[in-house]
Formats: C-alpha cells, structure tokens, sequence
C-alpha cells in the first residue's frame, strides 16, 4: 500500500521537497503556521551545491523569473577598513526570500501539492512525518544569546555583490538584490535578553560610529516592512544519525550564517530526503531505513563542512583570531578559496 508524506514547515526545505515529491508522484501535505508572502530572517544568498540541486529539480529556469541576480565577489570589513575583497570561486544566486517562498509555494500547488497555510500540525512526528519547521530554538549557547536581524533597503552604494562587516557583537551582511534592493543581514550575540529589537534594530545592523557599515547606511531608503527578527539560534553541528524524527534544513542543523550556505543546505538535504521517501511511499523501504536513510546521506554530505563552519564561527568571533584570518586570506588566494569549498 502507498504511503503519502507530511511535511511539516513551508519554508525553502520543506516546500521543495514537496516539489520533488510530487514531481515523483507522491501525495504530499505542507503544513505551514504562517503565510506568504512574507520576510524572514536570511542572508538571502544561495552558495553551493544547493544550485546544483536547484537545476536537478528544474527550478532553475523559474527562478529566473522570481526575481534573481547573480553575485560574482565579496568584500570584508572590520571598523573603518576594507580588509579583503575576492572573487568568489563560483557565482552564488541572490533572491529575496519575500519572493522565493511566494513563487515555491505556487509551483508546489502548480503540481497538486497540499498546502495547508496557517495551520499549524500538533501531532505526533511518526512515520510518513518530516519535520522541516526550521531553527530549534535554544535560549543560551556557552553563554550567548544567539539572535539574527533582517532589514531590505535602497539607496546603498557597495563595494562588491555581497559585503561582510565585522562588528564588535557580532557580523553584518549586505547582499545585493535584483530590483536595486539591498539585503541587510546580522548575526549577534548578548550575554543578556535583548529587548525591543524592533525599535533598536539601528543600534545593532547600523554598525559603529565612523564604520564603513554605519556610511553605507546613512542615507538608505529603509523598507520598514522588510525588518524581522529571529532569537534562540544555535550554531552547534547535529548529526542526523543522533536524531529520532526524519528532519531537513535547519530543523536537523543550521551552519554559521557567515559561511553563506544555509539556503543551500535546506535545498541539498531536501534533495537527499526525496528518494528514500519516494521509496517508502512505494513500499520498497520501511519507515525506519528510509529515516537511517536520509540521516546517512545528510551526515555523509554536510558533517565535514559542519564543523569547519563551527571553527570558522569561533575564529570570527575572536579579535585576535579573525585579525589574523583576514589577513591571510587577504594574501593568500589558496586559503580564500580553501575555506570556501570547505565550509560548502
């Protein structure tokens, strides 16, 4: 007898799932607790393997439509200084996730997917259950408080596609977006809650006084509608064979945001989740082994660039360390294009 699949969370891993599935033919259920369009927290950067994901799913093409633009080099940014610009080894994409996940879902019911919007699933995660919900909130890691802060805006003159200032409590991103947009994007971290991060947001995206970051935004159109906010972030790598739910994207691991593959690895893992549960749909594997499945591929693909990620995070976050990394990488071509390959 076959056997449908629920997916539980419509963001970037579970809706192509779902298109995957149903590109295979199998019954599918999206439950999603919010609704689209909408603004979420994300560096809005697709660098890596999740491209090559992207085009084995055909989506591609469309993409192309929803609003995307090619990033070619990146910049970096401590105080008042540019420190290292680069090309990157290969093109990332850049797209708005107001627009992907609006153009996603549509080509996920274009295919007879079930998408369920404002419902949010309170049940048991059996088998047939994936959970793609996103972040697993976790109020203090080693001490911090782990939150992120989105803002798009206008009028922003920069130096390369995606920029990366380094600041005392944390790193900003700013992605350019198709449309003259500007995608403004930080991770921090705080000893301490954070309150009314949506009257403060300034304080903590706009950077230093005399930062290249706080001239880059003085005369910006900010899109006030754009901001969000996220809390309870953890960065520390999971595996998916410790796990006891079949699970992808960030709901089984999120990698530092500084290493700009987290929408890539929700694009990935959605790919190595979709035959084993296709198989299972088809009776030919047992909800067990296609769950041992999915977690074996996933280990397989991302535990490495994991915990080079993690190294990378705890290097960033030190002065001393992230001074001498950056100025290596600002001589030495090898390392540049090391770490990259290695934290994708």
């Amino acid at each position: 007898m076959s056997e449908s699949i629920t997916i539980v969370g419509g963001g970037l891993a579970g809706l192509s799932l779902g298109i995957g599935l149903r590109q295979r033919g199998v019954p599918v259920v999206v439950w999603e607790a919010g609704n689209y369009p909408r603004h979420r927290v994300c560096g809005e950067f697709i660098s890596g393997g999740g491209q090559d994901s992207l085009a084995r799913l055909g989506l591609l093409d469309g993409l192309a439509n929803a609003g995307v633009c090619s990033a070619v080099d990146a910049a970096f940014f401590t105080d008042n200084s540019l420190v290292v610009a680069r090309s990157l080894p290969r093109p990332a994409l850049c797209v708005s996730r107001f627009v992907l996940d609006q153009w996603l879902a549509s080509e996920f019911q274009r295919l007879g997917g079930d998408l369920r919007l404002g419902a949010r699933w309170t049940g048991e995660f059996g088998p047939g259950m994936v959970h793609a919900g996103g972040r697993r909130p976790q109020p203090m890691v080693d001490g911090w408080r782990l939150f992120g802060l989105k803002v798009h805006a206008r009028g922003i003159e920069m130096d390369a596609d995606l920029e990366m200032h380094f600041v005392p409590a944390g790193y900003v991103g700013l992605c350019k977006l198709a449309g003259g947009e500007v995608n403004i994007c930080g991770l921090f971290r705080s000893k301490s809650t954070v309150p009314d991060l949506a009257k403060h947001w300034r304080n903590w995206l706009g950077g230093p006084t005399d930062s290249v970051l706080r001239s880059r935004l003085a005369n910006a159109q900010i899109n006030e509608d754009s901001f969000c906010s996220v809390a309870g972030l953890c960065l520390r790598p999971r595996r998916g064979m410790d796990q006891n739910e079949c699970s992808i994207g960030d709901s089984r691991t999120m990698i530092p945001p500084v290493t700009g593959n987290g929408m890539s690895m929700a694009f990935e893992s959605a790919e190595l989740a979709m035959e084993p549960l296709a198989a299972f749909h088809r009776g030919g594997l047992t909800w067990t082994r296609a769950q041992q499945d999915i977690s074996r591929r996933c280990d397989l693909r991302f535990n490495t660039r994991l915990r080079w990620a993690a190294w990378l995070q705890r290097a960033l976050f030190n002065p001393g360390a992230r001074s001498a990394l950056l100025f290596l990488a600002a001589r030495s071509k090898p390392l540049w294009r090391g770490i990259f390959e290695r934290t994708r």
